[in-house]
Formats: C-alpha cells, sequence, structure tokens
C-alpha cells in the first residue's frame, strides 16, 4: 500500500496520498492548493493519480481540488450535503472505492459540518487506518460553528466521534488538522494516533453528552475575516493556478506587506509596511487578519525565493490579489523596547500597554497596567480612536505578534513599537517589580 501524510506546517492542515503501487493507482485527500507535492510523490512512487477525494468543504484553506481537476482532469469527489457547484461524483455513506488492493471506505461524519466524511483505509479487506478529516483531532475535536449553529452542529459531532470509536481501538487515526489550525482549541502537533488511545485520552471521547456540549458551545478559535470567501471558493467553480510573482518598483495604491523577520524590519522598512514574517507560524491566518480588505497586496522581501515562497501562503488562503514584490526599503526604523525600559515608563505613565496574545495566554499571568488586544484587533482599536493618547508599546509572549501588531498600528499613524527578543514568558522568568502583581 502507498500511504504519504503531507502536513502544512503554515496551516495545521493535513492531506494524505493513498494507493497501491503494485496496482499502479492513487488517490489524494483534502489536497491543497499547492498540488505540486502530490504530483511528485505520484512520479517517485509510479502511480498513477486517479481521483481527488474532499472529507468536507474547507473554510482555512483553498483546496487543491480545482486545479488537479482543470490541469490534469482528475475527478473530484465529495459528499451530496456540500452542495459542490464543480463536476463531481457525490459520496454516500458506505460508498467503498477500490484503488487495486486498498479500498477507501467512506463514513459520514456530520458535525463539523453536515458533509463532513472520514475515510477508512482497508488493505487486503482489512481495515488499518482512518482519515478523519475536520472530527476526531489528536487530542480534541473539530468545532462546530462553521456551517451551522453550534449546538447542531455539536450534537451531530458528538453522534459522529462515538461513530468513529467504534471503528476498533488499533485502527491508526490521521486527522485532517494538527497544532497550528483554527479549527480545533488544543490540537497536538502529533500527526497520528489511535481509535484506542483518544478513547482513553480525548476529552471529547471521555465526556458525557451533555459535558460534550458545554464544552462545544463554548468559546472557539476566532474566525479569519476570509473564511466565508474561502468556503464559496471551495464550494463553487473550480479555482485554477495563479500567475507567476511579477518583481515591480511602485507599490501604485497596493498595501505593502514586509515578510522578513521581525528584527530585520526593525532595523528598516518602508514607512506605512506592515511586518508578517513568512518563516514564522500561521503566516497566513495571520495576514488574512491585519491586512486592510480590498487592497492589492505588495509583497516586500530579502529575495525573489521569501516573496514566492509568501505568495504561495497568501494564495493557500485565498489572498490572491498580489501586486507583485520588490526588495525591503530603508526608509524608518522601530527601535525595539527592552523590558527595562518598559518597566520603568510603565511605571512613569509615559506609555499604554497593549498585551497582544489571546485570552487563554492573558488568563494565565500578565503585566499589571497592560490593557489586552489581540494582535488581530489592534487595527480596529486604532480606527476607533483608542491608541491617540500616549505611545503605544506592544508584548506578546516571545515577540513575534507584538512585532505585527506594531508594525499594524504604525502602518495607521500610530507612534507605537514593540518587545521584542522576549516578552511576557522573558517577564515571568525575571525580577521586575511589576513581576510581582500579575496574575489571573
Amino acid at each position: 500500500m502507498l500511504f504519504r501524510q503531507f502536513v502544512d506546517d503554515d496551516l495545521g492542515c493535513g492531506s494524505y496520498l493513498v494507493g497501491d503501487e503494485q496496482a499502479g493507482v492513487a488517490a489524494v485527500i483534502d489536497p491543497a492548493y499547492a498540488i505540486e507535492r502530490y504530483l511528485d510523490a505520484c512520479r517517485a512512487h509510479g502511480v498513477e493519480l486517479k481521483l481527488v477525494l474532499e472529507t468536507h468543504t474547507h473554510a482555512d484553506h483553498v483546496s487543491g481540488h480545482g486545479r488537479l481537476a482543470l490541469e490534469h482532469r482528475i475527478p473530484v469527489r465529495v459528499h451530496e450535503a456540500a452542495g459542490a457547484a464543480f463536476p463531481h461524483d457525490p459520496l454516500h455513506d458506505g460508498d467503498e472505492i477500490e484503488l487495486g488492493d486498498v479500498v477507501l471506505r467512506i463514513v459520514h461524519t456530520p458535525g463539523h459540518r453536515p458533509e463532513h466524511c472520514a475515510i477508512e483505509v482497508l488493505e487486503q479487506g482489512a481495515a488499518t487506518a482512518v482519515l478523519t478529516g475536520d472530527s476526531l483531532f489528536v487530542g480534541d475535536a473539530a468545532r462546530p460553528d462553521l456551517a451551522v449553529d453550534a449546538a447542531e452542529g455539536a450534537d451531530d459531532l458528538f453522534r459522529s466521534l462515538h461513530r468513529l470509536a467504534g471503528l476498533g481501538d488499533g485502527l491508526t487515526v490521521y486527522p485532517g488538522h494538527v497544532a497550528g489550525s483554527l479549527c480545533g482549541a488544543n490540537l497536538s502537533p502529533a500527526r497520528s494516533t489511535t481509535i484506542g488511545r483518544e478513547r482513553e485520552q480525548n476529552a471529547a471521547l471521555v465526556a458525557t453528552h451533555e459535558q460534550f456540549m458545554c464544552r462545544a458551545t463554548g468559546p472557539q478559535p476566532p474566525r479569519p475575516p476570509n473564511m466565508g470567501t474561502i468556503v464559496e471558493l471551495n464550494r463553487g467553480p473550480f479555482v485554477a493556478a495563479r500567475p507567476p510573482l511579477a518583481q515591480v518598483h511602485d507599490a501604485g495604491g497596493a498595501v505593502v506587506l514586509d515578510v522578513r523577520d521581525a528584527d530585520a524590519f526593525a532595523l528598516a522598512h518602508r514607512r506605512g509596511a506592515i511586518n508578517v514574517p513568512v518563516d514564522g507560524s500561521s503566516f497566513g491566518t495571520k495576514s488574512a487578519f491585519v491586512l486592510p480588505p480590498g487592497r492589492p497586496i505588495l509583497i516586500e522581501a530579502a529575495s525573489g525565493e521569501q516573496a514566492e515562497q509568501a505568495a504561495a501562503r497568501l494564495h493557500a488562503v485565498a489572498l490572491f490579489d498580489l501586486a507583485g514584490w520588490r526588495e525591503a526599503g530603508s526608509d524608518e526604523a522601530t527601535e525595539p523596547v527592552t523590558l527595562d525600559e518598559l518597566e520603568r515608563r510603565l511605571a512613569a505613565g509615559e506609555i499604554r500597554l497593549f498585551d497582544v496574545r489571546e485570552t487563554s495566554e492573558r488568563d494565565d499571568g500578565f503585566i499589571p497596567g497592560s490593557t489586552h488586544l489581540p494582535y488581530r484587533n489592534v487595527r480596529a482599536a486604532a480606527e476607533n480612536g483608542l491608541c491617540d493618547e500616549l505611545p503605544i508599546v506592544t508584548i506578546c509572549e516571545s515577540g513575534a505578534r507584538a512585532a505585527v501588531a506594531a508594525s499594524v498600528l504604525r502602518s495607521v499613524g500610530v507612534d507605537a513599537r514593540p518587545v521584542l527578543g522576549g516578552g511576557v514568558a522573558t517577564w515571568r522568568g525575571e525580577t521586575y517589580s511589576f513581576r510581582r502583581c500579575g496574575g489571573t
């Protein structure tokens, strides 16, 4: 049996190539927009890609099923409840798809979305694994609020999870998402598990129906502003490949996205640029949160290679309107704030400190006098006049999101500087006077 797992570390998405090498056939499940990896793997293993299967309509990334259909004439299958507007052969519960001696059995598991399916993998008649998509994760379960009312989705999801739990403790579970995704709140970085392990340790499977409903209908990770666009693209007509990124010299009204690391950006950058490092985590998701909507994006990078990497990750989250790229400029610098300076100026009332972490992080301890404002909300805060009194300092756990937040504020004219090379995590281990007052 051919079985390959592919994980997009930026988005935390998993996709799979499954087939029979002896028969020379394979299918890809939940393909990413960057389809080259699957085609390369098929060539390396000497198999023909015969089919695309979608566990559901994805909301966090653009699927590659359109490119595979348009560029390589590969048919696509998704459950009939998806309401897909592209040519497809609908899936039904219990369908079995033969790939030589390998069989893919469809298990309808609504909850995350009404059309959601898991896929059992059978070799010579015996089930060995299950691809759970966005239903059962390692240590968690999917969020139920993206397609229907949260309570309705949660009720369906509870039943679907217990149907999966009944498939057999020895089955290996390969999820559609790992840590880094917004599709679950407590995802593990582990890339596989077993039904038995999850039955023992996963709170979603251990919980009673009442406990599960309370948990699943509670607070969920934030929704990126382009989530609706991604769903419609994945449900609608096929999305084709985008043109190559051109090198340009004039921004021409585009928003400037500087994708270098935060230290390089601080030393020198163009006035008005927003900094989201492409080498950091969740680049695509962060960019979607902080870039102003409705404007083309000009990428500024240290090299063409870095710009292409950024473009690919922007395309993955449906940020397609790219004006091109150019080398980063040097109009101004942003001097980072040290914790020593922060302590002194905060005590003197000279600055306003924004803690740009998530609520769950702040609940574990915060610097007294700080204002909680997640990085994704700083633009709205500036536009609503919440940043006009004093110079702003931004802080997060380690410095990465603080840099993003400060650059967003500076791009709209706010005097803002980040704490880099440390943050609340460093503060916890030091002896600053404001440490004694922190708490939940």
